[in-house]
């Protein structure tokens, strides 16, 4: 388990903005260890082309919660964006549970 954030290259438009870096950030391997970087950015194609409502809004950052279906399964994405960057934070995923609230 590696403990660093890790960087992929992606082209993305998301709120608008050109996205073309993903950084996932190694905690879902805390408690989520069946998810993979490779999954996380499969999820993280989705968001293109869309615009979210943010959760929260602290300064310079937005954070923003969505579930993202993949492959017939739901998953919740933990993710943010910083003022004027072209990267996209991946803070968290894990599989959706049934009586997860939206």
């Amino acid at each position: 388990m590696s403990r660093k954030r890790r960087s992929y290259s992606i082209r993305l438009i998301v709120n608008k903005r050109i996205i073309n870096e993903v950084i996932i950030d190694p905690h879902y391997e805390v408690n989520h260890s069946y998810m993979t970087d490779e999954l996380i950015y499969e999820l993280v194609k989705n968001l293109n082309n869309q615009r979210f409502i943010p959760k929260d809004r602290k300064k310079p950052w937005y954070y923003f919660e969505v579930d993202v279906e993949h492959d017939g399964k739901n998953y919740r994405l933990v993710w943010c964006l910083e003022d004027n960057q072209g990267y996209l934070g991946v803070i968290n995923c894990y599989k959706k549970k049934r009586h997860d609230k939206k």
